[in-house]
């Protein structure tokens, strides 16, 4: 039995008997005198558990306290088994990479301190954390770091149902405008992070790149709910971060060797995928927009056919045909 099963386990039999002698713990956990009386003592002193001495009765007693503040203090992470410290540990390397800026590492320091804490108490010193972390890397690629007030504004606005004026530059024509927008939910896609709001402007449901809006202000006006249900048949539906209830079916057609590696990834809830008779992987996928799309399909190419619809086919064609040109291939 190790440390963490053992602990779990005395304090168990300590609460349901409320009194067990040194001698019953040892036929019970298989662990020494020696190891038993340090258990006792850290579950006693380090984590404040009402572990009592009977001298008389020869025997370890419970006395819970009914008062709040005499409650001992419940580590989680104590009781954690090796895989979950792992899981643990990832969760502390999500936190970083997930963190847009010092203004939110101020507000989830006190978080990642508890994470620690839980870590100590399952037996991870210092160095064995450093020395077990540096074996998780968690590696988000294409990031656009977001300016520390633009996340802390919005993400107010957002807690705080209020409209939210920004100024913004859409990536894809670089045109900057001034929008007020009811922001909705933020959404944390491929390393980035985005914000579905409805736009008083466009008058519709828009998402935003973060690190696009400059200068947010949050406003007096109560912000214009839309239901869940609304913005998922919106930004939803589509193909990546693109929204629009429209939708179009697209068929790809990986080979055999790209297909080991396609067919294990979800590149939309709704797609349906199957293997054809020569070990094709078939896949189909609901867009609305095709640019993100296109962009995936030309991130599989050659390994990776359209066989429908054609307008699709055609589109990715037409980015080879620019690809080749721009390197001189043809003319």
């Amino acid at each position: 039995m190790n440390k963490t099963d053992r602990l779990y386990h005395i304090t168990t039999l300590l609460r349901a008997r409320r009194r067990i002698t040194l001698a019953e713990l040892q036929a019970e956990t298989g662990a020494s005198r020696a190891t038993l009386m340090r258990d006792l003592a850290w579950l006693r002193d380090g984590l404040n558990h009402p572990i009592h001495w009977e001298r008389d009765a020869q025997c370890y007693q419970w006395r819970a306290s009914d008062r709040a503040e005499d409650a001992p203090e419940e580590v989680a992470g104590l009781w954690f088994r090796p895989s979950e410290v792992l899981a643990l540990l990832t969760l502390d390397q999500l936190l970083r990479d997930i963190q847009p800026g010092d203004l939110m590492q101020r507000h989830l320091r006190p978080l990642e301190q508890r994470l620690k804490k839980m870590l100590r108490q399952a037996g991870l010193d210092g160095t064995a954390e450093r020395q077990l972390g540096e074996r998780i890397r968690v590696i988000g690629l294409a990031q656009r770091p977001v300016p520390p007030q633009s996340f802390e504004t919005v993400g107010l606005a957002l807690s705080q149902r209020r409209r939210l004026a920004m100024h913004y530059q859409a990536r894809g024509n670089g045109e900057h405008s001034e929008r007020t927008v009811s922001p909705q939910r933020l959404v944390y896609y491929r390393s980035n992070w985005l914000l579905d709001a409805w736009c008083h402007e466009r008058d519709e449901l828009r998402s935003f790149s973060l690190d696009a809006i400059r200068r947010p202000v949050v406003l007096s006006e109560a912000a214009t709910d839309v239901s869940p249900k609304e913005l998922d048949q919106t930004l939803g539906n589509g193909y990546g971060i693109f929204s629009g209830k429209a939708v179009q079916w697209a068929t790809l057609r990986f080979t055999p060797e790209r297909a080991r590696w396609v067919a294990a990834e979800q590149w939309h809830p709704q797609q349906k995928g199957e293997w054809d008779a020569q070990g094709h992987w078939v896949l189909q996928i609901p867009y609305s927009d095709d640019r993100e799309l296109v962009m995936d399909i030309l991130r599989h190419t050659p390994e990776v056919e359209v066989l429908e619809p054609a307008g699709l086919r055609e589109r990715v064609l037409e980015k080879m045909r620019e690809g080749l040109v721009r390197w001189g291939a043809v003319s």
